[in-house]
């Protein structure tokens, strides 16, 4: 369980996020959604702790992130964030390697090997692997950095837009895939995302910022509505049943 209590972050004299406690409950794929400037990714850095909290606390399964060290956080939540930047001569089975450090500290076992095999193939890296990084595409460098974070082998998965860069077959396949994390492997993921159709179709639950606070949280069949989708963006959102699921029509 995530629990996130009492937290305000301010950048300045901005304020970024004002009083934002959330429950989130294991198991599962949660989309952190909303406009440009809502908070989502300053919550997110701070779960990550990719930020310094200012105020209240954030948990996973008990273990303060402030006071937990990070070897041992390292072993419960593995983070994607946007800006990752990667040393360009390094082959793609070496990235997705650095995934297993916390757990062999720099003396790689068989089981760590064959961690990196298993991401290498579940992503449709295999034939990359010795590939250097600079060789690759923007999205096939995507690819790689969420298996690298896969290998890491956690209960928990934090993913700052992980569609970035990837065409339509491959986010499809990727929310496909965690998905499967989500439902055969009892990973809990934590995912922000700007397209509501990809968390309308994979979430579990739906979680709205706006303004650096939560607006909307529940699950996903009860989020999709035209008037939520209004508050939160501030424009008429059509909503209408394809092949059984809610699609909101936002781009005319």
């Amino acid at each position: 369980m995530i629990e996130i209590e009492n937290v305000t972050f301010h950048h300045g004299r901005s304020l970024i996020l004002k009083d934002v406690s959330l429950t989130l409950q294991k198991g599962g794929i949660t989309a952190l959604i909303g406009p440009n400037g809502a908070g989502k990714s300053t919550l997110f850095a701070l779960m990550a702790r990719l930020l310094p909290l200012q105020s209240g606390s954030i948990t996973f399964d008990g273990l303060d992130i402030r006071q937990t060290a990070s070897r041992d956080l390292a072993k419960k939540l593995a983070i994607l964030r946007q800006d990752t930047h990667v040393a360009s001569r390094i082959s793609v089975r070496d990235m997705i390697g650095f995934g297993r450090f916390p757990h062999h500290q720099g003396r790689a076992t068989r089981q760590d090997h064959e961690k990196v095999t298993q991401a290498l193939e579940i992503f449709d890296l295999t034939d990359l692997s010795d590939r250097f990084i600079d060789e690759l595409s923007g999205g096939q460098r995507q690819r790689v950095l969420v298996a690298m974070a896969y290998a890491q082998d956690t209960e928990y998965l934090l993913l700052d837009e992980p569609l970035n860069n990837l065409d339509m077959h491959f986010a499809r396949d990727l929310m496909h895939q965690l998905r499967d994390l989500a439902d055969n492997h009892g990973k809990t993921i934590v995912v922000v995302l700007h397209e509501i159709n990809y968390a309308a179709a994979h979430a579990d639950t739906i979680v709205a910022l706006k303004n650096g606070e939560v607006a909307v949280k529940s699950n996903t069949e009860t989020f999709m509505t035209e008037e939520n989708l209004a508050q939160i963006y501030d424009m008429p959102v059509r909503i209408r049943m394809i092949d059984g699921l809610k699609v909101a029509l936002h781009h005319s």
